[in-house]
């Protein structure tokens, strides 16, 4: 995937400083080791070795929470009064769903 600016892999957000810093293919390796080889979140983050991969990899947990609960989940960046959590996650969920396909 490549943005207008030619960085690829690199998520973009339409509020700026949100998801814009996390390395996408990162994501996507998180991704698989959660849902494809069944990894937990919990043991995912203890194996992190930075602050921007548990970041990463809390991104990635989002996508297993239902709706009912994401709704009222209350976001600490601030940008939180213009991002959405349920968008933020869509977008995330789409993206993925068409890398691991063209696998």
């Amino acid at each position: 995937m490549e943005d207008k600016s030619g960085f690829e892999n690199i998520m973009v957000c339409r509020v700026p400083g949100c998801l814009g810093d996390y390395d996408f293919d990162e994501i996507v390796g998180f991704a698989r080791k959660r849902f494809l080889e069944g990894c937990d979140t919990v043991s995912l983050l203890q194996q992190a070795a930075t602050q921007c991969e548990k970041e990463e990899i809390a991104l990635v947990s989002l996508l297993s929470v239902d709706d009912d609960n994401i709704r009222d989940l209350q976001l600490s960046c601030r940008h939180q009064g213009e991002c959405s959590v349920m968008d933020c996650r869509d977008r995330l969920r789409s993206m993925l769903r068409k890398e691991l396909a063209a696998d």
